[in-house]
């Protein structure tokens, strides 16, 4: 297609939306409602494990211990200043609770200590039942007068205090959007346009996240401003296109014409930030994906709103975008300009040195893929009630481990051995818990053992492991003699249990109250740890959550625990999650990386037709993303692993946009003047966008940085803002050099693109702008600005030509006047 006719169909199209804005109001008024109401049906997942590849060992181990197990809702309950015999009163009230099963309590300082007492509470639902959370409730009213600190997973109170903080974030943001818009702004009443523009587009994308079913809390919480960050220049891009229209156009036609242009210029400066979060989509761990799609999605309906909303808007207040034109209260900024020109031989080697540096510092980062070594500009009231009993009772490192089910033995073995290594603290299964009289769960006894452990008459307990003999079909034992048949305890008390309530077997009623009694300490003991094919076992580290030596040990119990089994074993909990994150990491930081700059080189291909542009822009930006990673290297801070992915691929889509304005500027301007007042005058045009767009980006990044609670989200912020700032520092003064130096690099490597262009026949009033060459009633070539009357058969080379109509001579007038 010839760009005539491109721009030919791009007019038709701008002319269709302008003409139908009222069609568009109403889809648009619709689509809001719409998503008010489905922003409600969006299932938001709060764990981070949740994204892990799906052949991943703590992803399968979860799914086991979902399916088989039980896990009974619990809380850890601190209360601080009182004394022992307070905590033994309140240990009481608390196990007197309705929905409280058990309160773990003593005077070992593993439960007292320095004046505070902690109570290890267990609810008698199941962790997702909401009875856990009455119960949990009840208990805080209970205690209300104490100094008192919570921490639990019930409930998903991390989840709300996000929102919480994420709510305030978002009314700074606005308050600072709206400041920076006002002092960029050319007229008052754009300012509206554009926030009307963005909030519909903002509304409709969370309603829209429905469709996938379930997203992260980090795309529910930071997706909003960094979509608004991200995207605000595409609506800035196209109202100043039409306020330069306007000069000359009246409002429709200036919609119209400015719709056409900015259409195409638009949709290629948001290739770049689709194709930075199109490399987080390839991602292992899935939050990438998540958080890829959200996005992308975000910034296409950013486009469309941009696209069909908005010019319908411009409509509405074109007459008050006229009334309230204000000066111009950005400053021109020349003296960049001449500082590039002065020090353009300068420059460029020193940024190679510091380029050089900044890779090998940010390669020395330290990632962390847990909570537990990262710090927060704030806390929430969980992460304070956490920190005290931390710092009072210390930490606890929790690994479950899954093996097959069925052998008491092995498991009693395995958890010997592992006991036996210094950095296990201790272990819990079946076969360690003692059930009464020294006698563990899952040892075995003979029929005189076990009756004379409860007190059962001994010829009453040969027919009940003659019953079970039979249940088991082990028929040799009843024939051979039970006297030397031995049954594990828990076996035997659960099928002792079931005899007598079926009526089977008759007992005393003291000792079928202690059997009661007994089975239901068992019966919770055994739906925690022993399921239809696996078995749980806890085993308590004296190691960090993560870490070389944490890492290494979680292999040491995988070669353990193959010494006694035969099938999968898993290993589940924070280390093994941050384990499996770390091994990830490696694959998705190479494929990020490559990714995010092969999809911007190829937009920057396309864009500016020359290999050697790419190659210095792509330079200035990943120049960026090593300055901005080096921060983290020098201060000695841990970086968690998927801020960093996320944050650097945002950075190169994103920032990207802000060299290719001055880019673009430079290579339109150095044609028609001086190198040196080209890079002036770039300077000087691109510096309202680079102020606008850079410091929103910037500014919501800090604000996400330090003014949320959640870790994850506070790293991404703060390596978004500080990476923004970075970059445009680098654009502003180190990228006009560049260009100034490498003018013949990116000359000697340009390339051309043909595409055919044909001859445009028209008869009638014609309005030719631009170049042509061809018959108008003869042979004309040459730079046409004006109405033809008659037959036009000729090739533009530049500018349009278009069939206007049959009009009268008056009416030929008033076009002309307009142009």
């Amino acid at each position: 297609m010839s760009k005539a006719q491109d721009t030919n169909f791009m007019t038709k199209l701008a002319t269709v939306i302008v003409d139908r804005r009222k069609l568009f109001f109403f889809i648009f008024a619709v689509l809001i409602v719409f998503s008010a109401f489905s922003r409600n049906w969006v299932n938001v997942e709060n764990k981070l494990s949740a994204y892990l590849a799906e052949d991943s060992e703590t992803n399968k181990g979860l799914k086991i211990m979902e399916d088989e197990f039980l896990t009974y809702g619990s809380a850890k309950v601190m209360v601080a200043n009182i004394s022992y015999e307070q905590a033994e009163m309140l240990a009481g009230r608390i196990e007197g609770i309705e929905g409280v099963s058990g309160v773990d309590f003593d005077e070992s300082t593993d439960h007292y200590k320095d004046a505070s007492a902690l109570f290890n509470v267990t609810f008698a639902y199941d962790e997702k039942d909401d009875r856990c959370l009455e119960a949990l409730e009840i208990l805080k009213e209970e205690l209300s007068g104490y100094d008192l600190y919570i921490d639990t997973e019930l409930g998903n109170p991390t989840a709300k205090i996000i929102t919480s903080e994420v709510s305030i974030i978002t009314i700074y943001a606005a308050i600072i959007v709206v400041s920076a818009l006002i002092l960029t702004s050319r007229t008052y009443a754009e300012i509206p346009v554009l926030i009307m523009t963005f909030l519909a587009a903002a509304i409709i994308n969370m309603g829209t996240n429905f469709f996938f079913g379930t997203i992260s809390f980090v795309s529910d919480s930071v997706t909003i401003v960094l979509q608004l960050a991200m995207s605000i220049d595409y609506a800035l891009i196209f109202c100043h296109r039409y306020l330069e229209e306007h000069e000359q156009l009246p409002a429709r036609e200036a919609v119209i014409t400015a719709l056409s242009k900015a259409i195409p210029e638009i949709s290629a400066s948001s290739l770049t930030t689709i194709g930075g979060l199109l490399a987080m989509t390839f991602m292992q761990y899935k939050i990438g994906l998540d958080m890829g799609v959200v996005l992308i999605k975000a910034i296409l309906l950013s486009l469309l709103s941009v696209f069909t909303l908005m010019p319908g808007l411009l409509m509405v207040f074109s007459n008050l975008i006229d009334k309230t034109k204000h000066k111009n209260f950005v400053p021109k900024i020349s003296f960049v300009g001449e500082f590039a020109y002065r020090t353009r031989k300068i420059i460029p080697p020193i940024f190679l040195l510091v380029l050089v540096v900044a890779m090998y510092w940010s390669g020395k980062v330290s990632y962390v893929y847990g909570y537990s070594f990262l710090k927060t500009p704030r806390l929430n009231e969980l992460q304070i009630a956490d920190s005290m009993i931390e710092d009072t009772f210390g930490s606890e490192n929790l690994i479950a481990m899954l093996v097959p089910s069925g052998d008491y033995e092995a498991e009693a073995k395995l958890l010997k051995e592992l006991e036996s290594y210094d950095e296990t603290d201790r272990t819990m299964g079946l076969a360690n818990i003692e059930a009464m009289d020294g006698y563990m769960l899952t040892d075995k006894l003979t029929p005189r053992e076990f009756s004379e452990l409860i007190d059962l008459d001994y010829e009453m307990a040969k027919v009940l492991y003659g019953l079970y003999a039979v249940n088991d079909e082990n028929y040799a034992k009843v024939v051979s003699g039970l006297d030397s048949y031995s049954v594990p305890l828990i076996d035997m008390f659960m099928f002792l249990y079931e005899q007598v309530d079926e009526g089977y077997i008759t007992v005393e009623d003291d000792v079928r109250e202690d059997l009661e009694e007994a089975y239901a300490q068992m019966n919770d003991a055994k739906q925690q740890l022993q399921g239809e094919n696996f078995s749980r076992m806890l085993i308590y580290l004296n190691l960090p959550q993560e870490g070389k030596d944490t890492f290494a040990f979680l292999d040491t119990m995988h070669q353990i625990a193959d010494k006694y089994y035969d099938g999968d074993i898993y290993l589940v909990g924070e280390p093994t999650s941050q384990y499996d994150l770390s091994k990830a990491f490696v694959h998705d930081n190479t494929l990020v990386s490559i990714l995010s700059v092969v999809f911007v080189i190829v937009v920057l291909l396309m864009t500016f037709t020359s290999v050697g542009m790419p190659i210095l822009l792509i330079m200035v930006i990943q120049g960026s993303i090593w300055i901005n990673f080096s921060f983290p290297f020098l201060s000695k801070t841990n970086v968690f692993f998927m801020s960093y992915l996320i944050a650097s691929s945002i950075q190169m889509g994103t920032n990207i946009d802000y060299a290719i304005v001055i880019s673009s500027r430079y290579q339109d301007l150095k044609s028609k003047m001086h190198p040196r007042d080209a890079i002036i005058e770039t300077m000087n045009l691109a510096f309202p966008t680079l102020i606008t767009s850079g410091m929103i980006l910037a500014v919501a990044g800090i604000l996400i940085g330090n003014m949320t609670s959640e870790p994850a989200i506070v790293g991404i912020g703060q390596s978004i803002g500080r990476g923004t700032i970075i970059s445009l520092i680098l654009v502003m003064f180190v990228l006009p050099q560049i260009l100034l130096l490498g003018d013949k690099v990116i000359e000697k490597t340009s390339f051309s693109i043909n595409t055919p262009v044909r001859a445009q026949n028209a008869r009638g009033v014609v309005y030719v702008n631009g170049r042509i060459n061809g018959k108008v009633s003869g042979t004309i070539t040459g730079i046409v600005r004006g109405i033809i009357r008659g037959d036009v058969s000729a090739l533009v080379e530049s500018g349009e030509m278009k069939l206007v109509g049959e009009e009268s001579e008056e009416q030929e007038v008033e076009i002309y006047e307009k142009l």
